[in-house]
């Protein structure tokens, strides 16, 4: 028997065995990819949400008073930024802050809040150790000034 064939043939599966050692580690990387871009897409998602729904307050509501007129607002902030989150995270909850501004508190501003609970619902399955470093909630928030004066 020469020696060259006899090499091939203790060599015979050698690959197999180097790919079943690396794959895993490609596998994993490649899911951690995955998964902090849906997480990225998903956090897209709820920052452009929270800014229209802030831009909504910003449209006129008839009321008769100042506060009610505001709550008005705060609620249509809210609809328009529940409507605009992405069909994969339509579990976000919205939260309307409205309030004097702290830089100016005569002035009134409207903080509009989307959180996501990514924890409960995890845009795709974790691998056992991926879990460590995913965030448990993805929030975003985002304020609208009003002047007094437009208000009503």
């Amino acid at each position: 028997m020469n020696c060259l064939t006899r090499t091939k043939r203790l060599q015979r599966g050698a690959t197999a065995i180097e790919f079943a050692l690396v794959f895993p580690l490609f596998f994993c990387v490649f899911y951690a990819l995955v998964t902090f871009s849906l997480i990225f897409v998903a956090q897209q998602s709820l920052t452009l949400a929270s800014e229209e729904g802030a831009r909504a307050a910003l449209n006129y509501q008839s009321a008769s008073n100042v506060p009610a007129a505001i709550n008005l607002r705060a609620a249509a902030a809210c609809t328009t930024a529940t409507n605009m989150v992405a069909q994969m995270i339509n579990t976000a909850a919205c939260q309307t802050t409205p309030g004097a501004c702290s830089y100016q508190p005569s002035m009134t501003c409207i903080a509009v809040t989307l959180t996501y609970d990514y924890a409960a619902h995890p845009l795709i399955p974790n691998l056992p150790l991926l879990g460590l470093v995913l965030p448990d909630n993805l929030t975003s928030t985002a304020t609208v000034q009003l002047n007094p004066v437009n208000i009503l």
